[in-house]
């Protein structure tokens, strides 16, 4: 059985160059990583991350794309 089968909740988290994954919400979250407030099932937060996170590309940091 994996954790995500477990019932666990997850958080959807961002990390500095605007890109998104889930962690379970019973760990701390990694560094470089920060939650963007959205939690729940797994399925729910990918769902999120995929209405988020629609480039995959990393960001530009210059802030000129």
């Amino acid at each position: 059985m994996t954790r995500a089968d477990c019932g666990l909740f997850f958080r959807v988290v961002v990390n500095a160059e605007g890109r998104y994954s889930i962690w379970p919400t019973d760990l701390a979250v990694p560094r470089g990583w920060r939650p963007t407030g959205f939690s729940g099932s797994r399925q729910a937060c990918l769902n999120q991350v995929a209405e988020l996170w629609r480039d995959m590309r990393p960001g530009d940091e210059s802030g000129t794309e």
